[in-house]
């Protein structure tokens, strides 16, 4: 048995074997593994009793559910309406230029990973970019690119 069926296993027995338990046993695997991988997919649906094509099309319907290996830090920009007029495609670019990659790509030093998201829930504080749990909201270029510096010091 792989370490990834164990963990799957006790999140199971932590959450339940009913369809409910699906989000939060998905949680506690990308939270452990930082992905999903397809033979964890289908661990939690052999557990859940669910089909394949079930647990696939739930994690890849959320934005925070990766189904993909991401570099150690997952850079993500709202993209909502609000962002987008207080200058979200100033910050993309910005950081597009500083890492060289492209939304949706991984730095070649496996650092960062740069993607967008549906909404942060800060509206009133935009552009806002996230880092993996830490939200950084009234964004200008330039401090993104400090801030996304800081991470890479920290990453090593």
């Amino acid at each position: 048995m792989t370490n990834t069926e164990v963990l799957i296993q006790e999140l199971v027995q932590k959450h339940g074997r009913n369809r409910n338990a699906l989000m939060p046993v998905l949680q506690g695997v990308v939270a452990c593994e930082k992905f999903l991988s397809e033979s964890a997919m289908i661990a939690v649906a052999r557990e859940l009793d669910l089909s394949a094509a079930d647990v696939y099309g739930t994690a890849s319907f959320y934005t925070f559910l990766d189904t993909k290996p991401r570099g150690k830090n997952i850079v993500r920009v709202c993209k909502t309406i609000s962002c987008h007029m207080q200058g979200k495609e100033e910050i993309i670019k910005a950081i597009e230029n500083h890492l060289k990659v492209k939304v949706g790509e991984t730095s070649h030093d496996n650092k960062f990973t740069l993607l967008t998201a549906n909404c942060l829930g800060w509206c009133h504080k935009g552009p806002v970019m996230l880092i993996n749990d830490e939200v950084f909201p009234s964004l200008t270029p330039d401090k993104a690119i400090a801030i996304i510096e800081e991470f890479s010091k920290k990453t090593n």
